[in-house]
């Protein structure tokens, strides 16, 4: 039996198929700060398909004393919440029993990063989350980006803050949809300052510590790049191989660590792969000494801008670590079939010592087949920088 049959009949492969079938959808609605608006888009949403005639309930819903939130709690069925006794006090907690004996279409969970009180069923409000999704019960839940583990380190290092309650990043690669609810940072700091966020006493320090303008520019620019990252990973899809790209050239670009040289250099090659009708990759090669603890929050700002912008004109955006730049970016041009790789050029190279090979070099030797294309960048920056 020829092996792609023999993967689409697996017996384990129906069992998981079925397996999928009964589970709940998951919805997560990101944003990159209290009051950007997830709650509210939620309940909207739950509206809207309670007129459709699915059968909604509310789970747990922190209004936090927004007066717009309350008001949208309205016309929808809300289970109460539950009492639990912890440290002489009664708290009140989400009932994850009750919604489990309710058993609706769809509950909404509010703040998905929650602690819950000892006591309950889980520690952690995700994990009541998972129960309700292996239940076949779909869940709409809001988070902010700075709760999901593999973020903690630039998170830190943008914003001073340790989050201490933190979400796994399964859940954001199991949601079946994401909405990225957004709000433009000065528009988010009005709110703020009207009372709309936080009670009044806590209006100045929130504005001068964690809603500082630029803490919330790279709070936002995360949160869109984790959703792009995402769509492009739904746009691929998991079986979808290299054999289905377009046959021809490939591209690749190696991004740099300067700002103005990467936005000239992303233009100048979204414009070479358009011509040439190719897929093209931006690549950027993250060194020890460009880690998230060691750059500025206006670097670190800067760089997601030059990402944001690779995907607007088209590329896919990679990751990478190492300390041997060119050895990373020529395993990854053979490794994905590469035949064009596009650096920068200027006067003055960023690599430290004439015994250290540029990128360049290093792909103009290899004799892999892969042309290098050079693209003149004024030589004011370090140009060429993975």
């Amino acid at each position: 039996m020829p092996q792609e049959e023999a993967r689409r009949t697996s017996p384990d492969v129906f069992l998981r198929l079925i397996e999928k079938s009964r589970r709940g959808k998951l919805k997560i609605y990101v944003g990159h700060a209290a009051g950007v608006g997830k709650t509210y888009q939620m309940l909207e949403d739950a509206h809207h398909l309670k007129k459709e005639g699915v059968d909604v309930v509310i789970g747990i819903v922190e209004t936090h004393g927004r007066a717009e939130t309350a008001e949208r709690i309205a016309g929808l069925e809300v289970v109460p919440r539950r009492r639990v006794a912890y440290k002489g006090k009664d708290l009140e907690e989400m009932d994850l029993p009750a919604i489990l004996a309710r058993k609706p279409e769809v509950v909404i969970v509010d703040e998905l990063a929650h602690t819950n009180v000892p006591g309950t069923e889980n520690v952690k409000r995700y994990e009541d989350v998972e129960n309700l999704l292996d239940a076949g019960i779909s869940v709409m839940t809001a988070v902010n980006i700075q709760h999901f583990e593999s973020l903690q380190d630039i998170v830190s290092r943008v914003t001073g803050v340790d989050v201490k309650e933190r979400v796994p990043d399964r859940l954001l690669r199991q949601a079946d949809a994401l909405i990225n609810v957004d709000l433009p940072s000065e528009e988010l700091r009005e709110r703020l300052r009207a009372g709309k966020i936080y009670p009044t006493e806590r209006i100045g320090p929130a504005l001068e510590n964690f809603f500082t303008e630029e803490n919330l520019a790279s709070l936002r620019e995360l949160a869109l790049r984790q959703i792009a990252d995402r769509l492009e990973a739904d746009r691929r899809g998991p079986a979808r191989s290299e054999a289905t790209e377009p046959v021809g050239t490939k591209a690749m670009v190696a991004m740099s660590s300067n700002s103005e040289t990467t936005r000239l250099l992303l233009r100048r090659a979204s414009a070479l792969a358009g011509k040439l009708n190719t897929n093209w990759f931006a690549v950027y090669v993250r060194t020890a000494r460009d880690s998230p603890q060691r750059m500025s929050a206006r670097e670190h700002r800067l760089l997601g801008e030059n990402v944001t912008l690779a995907m607007e004109l088209g590329a896919k955006v990679v990751w990478l670590s190492a300390e041997d730049v060119a050895a990373e970016l020529l395993r990854f041009a053979r490794e994905h079939g590469i035949t064009l790789a596009i650096f920068g050029k200027s006067r003055r190279t960023w690599w430290r010592t004439p015994f250290v090979a540029s990128p360049i070099h290093a792909f103009t030797e290899a004799g892999t087949g892969i042309d290098v294309y050079e693209i003149e960048t004024e030589g004011r920056s370090e140009a060429g920088r993975g």
